[in-house]
């Protein structure tokens, strides 16, 4: 995990996991308003104190502003395990911080994506999650200029440096699924990738052209298929390399669903996975490990990933001003069945 060098000041969710209470009760404390028993005050007290936390004037000042307890996420869709394990991570961080979450869907629509970042910055939530977006280029500055709290999630490259991020370290788990493979002998290794605006697809093509650089392999264009998420349905790009005077040995891939789906092409193409092509899949959904399954995948701490993304939110929440964060989770591979040495070597 790569982390801002600068050290990070104490939060008002520090304070409420040290003293075992809501962030709602430590502003109370704070802010000396509500009802709250002298015990549990001086439990806060104590802890700020020994903690060393100062309450941010600005924060302070806005304490009379509309408190809505919602937290906004934007997703492309919901009912993928991809999807759910972020969510449950994000989750159990809101339930230290007694907020609520309301999911919009994006179906990976541009103008939607804009159109629902506007509505829940009309003091429908106090903060924002945008996992994967597309056209946040659209509407950061007004974030910013809004000083409206929010945070990238699954997100690589670029990052605009008033931009707070967690992502995971793409690059390097396309360029160890391909380096593997190519270990394995292939040299024919297809890449079924995303739709190229999304920021995490260029870098694990850097990471697959990496890799065979380093083994001397040239690049074959036709070897990249681009996969539209939106109809998730791989069959025609499938039988597109399959039909290649020189077809794939093996075949990356940008997720795991993506990776079964392929599988089950092949089996109807008459093709043994791994005995007649390899496949590697990205994420490491819990499906990836059942043993009908056994694929090799690039390992994404996808819980994690949302637990932090949430933790980073309520932070920015309590204090506007603290500096952006860009934080890389790890990936790793994990070696299954779906590969094996190629044949043709």
């Amino acid at each position: 995990m790569k982390h801002d060098n600068r050290p990070s000041p104490v939060t008002i969710f520090d304070v409420a996991k040290a003293a075992g209470v809501s962030i709602s009760t430590v502003s109370r404390v704070v802010n000396n308003t509500g009802r709250i028993s002298d015990q549990t005050r001086a439990r806060v007290t104590a802890q700020m104190e020994a903690l060393g936390y100062i309450p941010n004037e600005h924060a302070r000042r806005l304490a009379g502003t509309t408190h809505t307890g919602v937290i906004g996420l934007l997703v492309h869709a919901l009912g993928t395990e991809y999807i759910g394990e972020i969510i449950r991570g994000i989750e159990e961080q809101l339930e230290h911080g007694d907020y609520d979450l309301i999911v919009h869907t994006t179906h990976r629509h541009k103008g939607k994506e804009a159109e629902y970042v506007s509505t829940i910055t009309q003091r429908h939530a106090d903060g924002l999650l945008l996992v994967v977006p597309i056209g946040h280029e659209e509407y950061l500055d007004r974030l910013n200029q809004l000083h409206f709290p929010y945070v990238l999630v699954d997100v690589d490259g670029p990052i605009p440096s008033t931009s707070s991020s967690v992502g995971t370290t793409n690059r390097l788990g396309a360029y160890e699924a391909t380096r593997h493979l190519l270990e394995l002998e292939h040299r024919r290794i297809a890449f079924v990738t995303d739709t190229p605006n999304i920021s995490s697809s260029g870098q694990r093509l850097k990471g697959y052209q990496e890799a065979l650089q380093e083994f001397g392999v040239t690049f074959d264009p036709q070897l990249i298929q681009e996969d539209n998420f939106n109809k998730p349905d791989p069959r025609l790009l499938i039988e597109k390399l399959l039909a290649l005077t020189n077809p794939p040995t093996a075949i990356l891939t940008s997720s795991d669903l993506i990776a079964f789906r392929i599988q089950e092409i092949l089996g109807e193409a008459g093709l043994q996975v791994p005995q007649d092509v390899s496949v590697v899949g990205f994420d490491d959904i819990l499906q990836a490990s059942l043993e009908y399954r056994r694929l090799t995948t690039v390992h994404q701490p996808l819980f994690e990933m949302g637990k932090e993304a949430a933790h980073m939110l309520l932070a920015l929440i309590e204090d506007p001003e603290l500096q952006p964060q860009h934080i890389q989770l790890q990936t790793r591979l994990v070696i299954r069945g779906s590969t094996t040495r190629c044949r043709q070597s």
